[in-house]
């Protein structure tokens, strides 16, 4: 039996007596219907269900899924749950400077004074949140994250939905700002951006932490990269704390997506990536993790040196190397313990390599370091 259920006999227009076993008929044909459901004879289509569940449902045929399934935050690092810079330190932040990138994707910035800014910990279930700590004189300060065009692309005209947790402890008003890049992954710099204004918007905002939404109708044009800036103004004293920064395709709002913590690194470390231990902040000294180079002769002479990135970058990188033995950068590490010049000479998106030229009477050398590809 086919769907939908028509009833054979019907008694609207009756003027004379129905038998009943036309009756029956009719409850017959109900009943094999909806058990039909059950068995699998019947089955159904274009079905809405709301609220509740069904158990047992073995699906058939093609099953669509939602555009905005897995991984449809465009937003990496959201949940703030990797910050390989900082590993939870505070980080200042100088006043009209360049941004500064501080919890993994995320850079910041502030005018007027100075602030400081770190990752927190969150409450129930949200591991952590970003705050800054205004000061007097603060005029501004800035969040923000550059989404590159092969993660945003497919966003352009359409519609996407912004979402965020914020409180402020001073402040009532947080302004957001969607932007895309003038030409692929190029955003320019904060004092001369090359960006173009997708829409803007407020939240009013309380000392309580609570989620806020926007929707952002992208141009046709927003096909080369996309910028998501919080701010609020003069933040002279108290606190703005930030967490589960997200951006989906879609017209409504999802909960926030959860990556798995590895998944959630190796996304991070397309942009940014160090040989220290991820809860070492680069600069610290430490052997754990260093490289090695050299022959292990007391002979001065030229040493090369080239290593290889666990998660290919974005794109051509910038290397710092740090000493193992005093954490100064640009230097590397010898057998006697001081340092000599480390002079970088290739770097792709893949691996750099460099030189360096031991002291007479030591030999090796013993470093770590960064790299980063970020937008």
């Amino acid at each position: 039996m086919a769907l939908p259920i028509t009833i054979p006999n019907t008694f609207a227009g009756a003027t004379t007596a129905i038998p009943l076993s036309q009756l029956d008929n009719n409850f017959t044909t109900v009943v094999n219907g909806i058990n039909g459901i059950g068995n699998g004879t019947n089955s159904l289509a274009n079905v809405s269900i709301t609220g509740g569940s069904i158990a047992n449902v073995t699906l058939t045929g093609t099953v669509t899924a939602p555009t905005n399934g897995y991984r449809r935050n465009r937003i990496i690092n959201g949940g703030m749950a990797v910050d390989q810079r900082n590993n939870g330190a505070s980080q200042t932040f100088t006043a009209a400077a360049a941004l500064a990138y501080s919890v993994d994707r995320f850079y910041g910035y502030c005018t007027g004074a100075n602030v400081t800014g770190a990752r927190v910990a969150g409450s129930s279930i949200n591991q952590y949140r970003y705050q800054f700590t205004g000061a007097a004189s603060v005029t501004a300060i800035g969040f923000g994250q550059r989404i590159e065009a092969a993660n945003s692309y497919d966003l352009n005209n359409g519609t996407a939905y912004f979402s965020v947790d914020l409180a402020n402890s001073l402040l009532t008003t947080v302004t957001w700002t969607a932007y895309y890049a003038t030409t692929a992954d190029s955003f320019g710099t904060l004092a001369s951006p090359t960006r173009t204004s997708i829409a803007t918007g407020t939240f009013t905002v309380t000392s309580t932490v609570t989620n806020y939404t926007a929707s952002i109708t992208i141009p046709s044009a927003a096909t080369t990269g996309i910028e998501i800036v919080l701010t609020v103004g003069a933040q002279t004293s108290g606190t703005w704390t930030i967490g589960n920064v997200q951006l989906e395709a879609g017209s409504s709002s999802t909960p926030f997506e959860r990556l798995p913590i590895g998944e959630t690194l190796m996304l991070c470390q397309r942009y940014y990536e160090k040989s220290y231990a991820q809860g070492t902040v680069p600069g610290t000294v430490t052997s754990a993790n260093r490289f090695t180079v050299g022959n292990g002769i007391a002979l001065a002479g030229f040493q090369f040196l080239g290593a290889k990135y666990a998660v290919t970058k974005r794109s051509t990188t910038t290397v710092v190397v740090y000493s193992a033995f005093s954490g100064a950068a640009g230097k590397i590490g010898q057998g006697d313990l001081t340092d000599v010049t480390f002079t970088t000479l290739n770097s792709s998106d893949f691996a750099f390599d460099g030189s360096f030229t031991n002291s007479a009477g030591t030999y090796g050398g013993f470093g770590q370091f960064t790299a980063s590809a970020e937008l």
